[in-house]
């Protein structure tokens, strides 16, 4: 069974798409860009502060289902500058300190509302 996952501690969808999806003990969370979602606009900072609110929105995410950021297993970026790529992790390897999740990292050509960043995950719970 298919449960939707629509919480106020990551941004609304801004498209026909839910926030999260759960499926027995899987939790799909779809890309979240650097949207705040208290005020509804994008950070326009550097990559860092850009890495630090999506995850923030994924943390938030799974926080409204009684999980954490240990639960996920396995996270898709999306860069517009692979060259930014450690300054990223910088901020990513302290949301994931121990165990991280298994990871790709894709370099496009544009994001939605011209993020830097976009990150998607996949928890168990």
């Amino acid at each position: 069974m298919k449960e939707i996952i629509s919480t106020s501690k990551a941004p609304s969808a801004i498209g026909p798409y839910s926030q999260a999806v759960k499926v027995g003990n899987l939790i799909f969370i779809s890309g979240q860009i650097p949207i705040d979602p208290s005020s509804g606009n994008m950070v326009n900072g550097d990559i860092k502060e850009q890495t630090k609110r999506v995850l923030e929105n994924i943390k938030g995410i799974l926080e409204s289902v009684g999980a954490s950021l240990a639960n996920v297993v396995k996270t898709t970026v999306f860069m517009i500058d692979l060259s930014e790529f450690s300054l990223m992790n910088e901020v990513y390897k302290d949301y994931f300190p121990e165990k991280p999740p298994a990871r790709s990292t894709i370099q496009v050509s544009a994001l939605p509302r011209g993020a830097k960043i976009e990150i998607e995950a996949i928890a168990i719970l």
